[in-house]
């Protein structure tokens, strides 16, 4: 466990995002702890966050050489077609 002070912290707020292990925070006038900070474990691997923001158009995450304007309106056309109950 590493212990920094509350200016340092306020110097390099940067430490809180490189965090890998747990992190005591002590103010230096007082002599106490103040915080503990553990690292967040992300539960989510990286690939699955573009697919659970994609929801039901990750089907256009394959886009077969179209440009993403093409990709865009079709999205886009679907999404209109469903909201106003347009069919095929």
């Amino acid at each position: 466990m590493q212990t920094i002070s509350i200016g340092e912290l306020q110097k390099n707020v940067g430490i809180l995002t490189r965090l890998t292990e747990a992190l005591t925070i002590v103010d230096k006038r007082r002599n106490r702890k103040v915080a503990v900070v553990y690292p967040v474990e992300e539960k989510v691997p990286q690939e699955d966050v573009v697919s659970q923001l994609g929801g039901k158009y990750n089907h256009l995450a394959k886009h077969d050489g179209k440009s993403f304007r093409e990709i865009k309106e079709e999205a886009m056309d679907r999404a209109m077609r469903e909201k106003y109950g347009f069919t095929d």
